[in-house]
This record gives C-alpha cells, structure tokens and sequence, in this order.
C-alpha cells in the first residue's frame, strides 16, 4: 500500500511538473490586465465620469460623442435647465457624464440608458428600453424634468416615436434632442422641435449626418 501511494505520489510531481509555469513577469503583466478589464466594467473615482471611460457597444448603436460636442451639449443643457434644474439624458450617457464631470452638484441629473454598465452611476441610472417608453419606475413622475436631453438608438420613424413618448412623459417643456438630419420632418412633427446650426461631432466619423434640434431659443442656434 504504501508503495502504491509512493508511486501515486511521484506521479502527481510528474504531472505537476507538466503544467506550464507563469514567469513572475508575465504573472504580473496577467494581473495587471485583469485590473485593467475590471477597471473597464466597473471605473470609479473621478475617472467614471469621463466620455469613453464606458466603451462603445456597437450591437446597441453606441457612439460617444467627441469631448468638444459633449461639453457644448452639457453647458446648453445647463443654461436651458436653470439653477437647480433637473434633467433628464435619455440614450444620451456621454451628455450625462460631461455633466457630471463639470461637478454641477446643483443639478438634478439622470440617465436613462437601456446599457446595464451604466448601472455604476446609482441612483442616476435609470434602466430604459425605447420598446417600452413609459415603463419607468414609480419614482419618476410625469413632467419632472426642466429639459429632456434625447439620442434615440437608431434612425428609423419607430425608434424616434417610440422615444418621443418617453420624452414628452419627461419633460415639463423643454427638448434638446440629437438625431440624424434625415429624421428632421419626423422629429418637427413628433415633438415640434427645429432644427439647430450647431453640427455635433462624434469620437468616430459616422456615414450619417447628425443634428441637434430643439422647441427653445438655444444656444446651439448662435453657430455653425
């Protein structure tokens, strides 16, 4: 017996002799890019509120916004919400984030994003699907929000109705809302909205043109 337990004994050395064996180095650089993964799901401190820090989905139409067109966006929708206005970012996390990021504590801020990522904002975020515009929570009540901060997934008359029910739920007047040129008739007629001189740019050159239009006197109009 006690043979065959030796031998048992130095076959486990033998096979353990057989896995590979990390370098310390390369153990470390392992490490190091699991942190950085984990850091990319789930970013804290004051980086989790930087445009991009969440990277696109391009399965669920994501496409951030440069750092130029965010920060316009988020001081247009500062000056049309007011101080203490509350604003409402739906399908639009990288105005939310600017936002944020401009440390506006002042302002009553919140996202609405079908992207569970988004989840590490916290009470902020609030889970939204487009199919399924008033299914929102009990907390949020019907015209609460000084400005409705809109990008609809995608470009088609369904997506931009669908959304243009949540945005009128929202708002208590106010609408900025980016959308594809094609889509201004549709959003004119949906949601009285004009279409703006400003032209927002995204990090990635996208195939469409994009646009900005609101139911206010905006800055966004003053330029090209």
């Amino acid at each position: 017996m006690r043979q065959w337990s030796q031998t048992l004994c130095e076959m486990s050395e033998s096979e353990d002799d057989d896995i590979p064996q990390l370098s310390s180095h390369t153990l470390a650089a392992l490490q190091e890019f699991y942190a950085e993964q984990k850091q990319s799901v789930n970013p804290g401190g004051d980086d989790k509120y930087n445009v991009g820090v969440i990277e696109e989905d391009w399965q669920l139409s994501q496409f951030w916004y440069s750092q130029d067109t965010a920060l316009r966006l988020a001081r247009e929708a500062i000056d049309a919400a007011g101080e203490g206005g509350r604003i409402a970012c739906v399908s639009a996390p990288s105005v939310y984030q600017k936002l944020r990021e401009l440390c506006r504590e002042d302002s009553s801020v919140y996202i609405f994003e079908y992207d569970r990522r988004f989840a590490i904002y916290g009470d902020e975020f609030i889970f939204y699907d487009y199919n399924h515009p008033l299914e929102l929570p009990e907390g949020i009540a019907a015209h609460s929000f000084d400005l409705v901060v809109a990008d609809p997934p995608y470009l088609s008359e369904e997506c931009l109705r669908k959304t243009s029910e949540t945005i009128q739920f929202l708002t208590r007047g106010k609408i900025l809302l980016c959308t594809g040129a094609i889509m201004e008739e549709q959003a004119a007629q949906l949601l009285g909205v004009k279409m703006c001189k400003f032209i927002p740019e995204h990090s990635r050159n996208l195939a469409n043109e994009f646009r900005c239009y609101t139911n206010y006197d905006s800055g966004l109009d003053c330029e090209a």
